[in-house]
């Protein structure tokens, strides 16, 4: 079970932010109170959407306890992965997997712009 990290780097305020996705909700709660983020930050939309939208100085510490740092691009993959199978999977292969799904060449998808925090489409 993991923790992950994406590169999402979208204005908020004055602070910038990305997303924090977790096998299950207990480990992302968990990593959630060991970096001081509450409980009532946690977005459910669906379950296989469950994430913290976490500043760069929480994301900081979520890695220096042990989450995983991956991109935009494997986050929004592997929460279509997780929709469509029940399991993030691994990160490593989650872009393959979406293209494979979706009929797309890995060269078709092209890079994820930065998204503003709760953004509905990026998830799909």
């Amino acid at each position: 079970m993991t923790v992950y990290v994406d590169d999402m780097r979208a204005p908020f305020g004055r602070l910038v932010m990305a997303h924090m996705i977790a096998d299950t909700d207990e480990e992302l709660h968990e990593m959630a109170n060991l970096i001081g983020i509450k409980r009532e930050w946690h977005q459910a939309p669906p379950r296989y959407n469950s994430h913290y939208d976490i500043s760069m100085s929480k994301r900081k510490l979520a890695v220096e306890r042990g989450a995983v740092e991956i991109t935009i691009r494997q986050t929004a993959a592997m929460c279509a992965r997780r929709r469509d199978t029940g399991i993030l999977g691994d990160p490593a292969d989650a872009i393959a997997w979406f293209c494979n799904r979706n009929g797309l060449a890995p060269d078709d998808v092209e890079p994820v712009a930065p998204v503003t925090p709760h953004t509905p489409d990026l998830f799909g």
